[in-house]
């Protein structure tokens, strides 16, 4: 493998800024301040990202990981990075329509 494939890229330089799977557990660990918000986690190795998802995933669990089943503050928290990075991934050229693997 190539240091390429090893290494994040960040969440700025992901696809449609960071709308995949991996944007998702960024922002997610952002919700839950596992992560500071301005962390894009760019050059992390992947498992150090697969580290983050099983807290974010953690995270989730007593929620049934669904925002609706949040208490306010988080649900508020979620609502405005999920917005604003939809903001964002939509000045990329990003489209709800558009999967990610696409």
């Amino acid at each position: 493998m190539t240091q390429r494939e090893t290494i994040y890229p960040g969440l700025c330089d992901d696809i449609y800024g960071g709308m995949t799977d991996i944007g998702r557990v960024i922002k997610d660990a952002w919700v839950f301040g596992l992560l500071p918000e301005d962390e894009p986690c760019a050059g992390w190795a992947y498992g150090r990202i697969q580290e983050l998802y099983d807290k974010v995933y953690a995270a989730w669990e007593p929620y049934g990981h669904l925002a609706s089943r949040l208490p306010a503050e988080l649900r508020e928290r979620h609502q405005r990075i999920y917005a604003e990075a939809m903001v964002r991934a939509r000045a990329a050229g990003w489209s709800a329509e558009i999967d990610d693997e696409d």
